[in-house]
């Protein structure tokens, strides 16, 4: 797959748009995504936070949990935008290594420039997927 510098764009901008709806009163760290599948769908999201911190949700997994609920789970990119152009947590990571981990990982800033490109494998090294269970079913 080749991305072009206006494919990468596009995505950073869609997810910038995006987290301009993020809800996060209480760490004001507004987090916003935007993933391609490999059919060319594209899905947002935003980080929401809640009162009960644990169950607050990342941006990241939210775009991928709308893909899937649409049926898609064959991921091609995703862009992270936040205002320093920070790197998804561990948990966003585990999700992301479920549907691929030659996904193109872009972390930008909230200026719109990319900080980073790199892969989930490369965010997750060692990573733990379905083909580690002994009763792995195809998804």
């Amino acid at each position: 797959m080749t991305l072009t510098q206006q494919d990468k764009q596009a995505l950073i901008d869609l997810a910038n748009t995006a987290r301009q709806r993020a809800y996060a009163p209480y760490s004001n760290y507004p987090v916003g995504s935007a993933l391609r599948t490999k059919s060319g769908h594209l899905f947002t999201g935003v980080n929401v936070e809640n009162a009960a911190y644990p169950q607050t949700m990342c941006a990241e997994r939210v775009a991928i949990y709308k893909a899937v609920s649409e049926g898609e789970k064959e991921f091609e990119v995703i862009s992270v935008v936040t205002d320093n152009g920070g790197s998804p947590c561990g948990g966003c990571r585990q999700v992301m290594a479920e549907f691929g981990l030659d996904t193109i990982v872009l972390l930008a800033d909230g200026n719109g420039k990319l900080i980073k490109e790199t892969t989930v494998r490369e965010l997750l090294p060692e990573a733990f997927t379905p083909d580690h269970l002994s009763t792995h079913v195809d998804r």
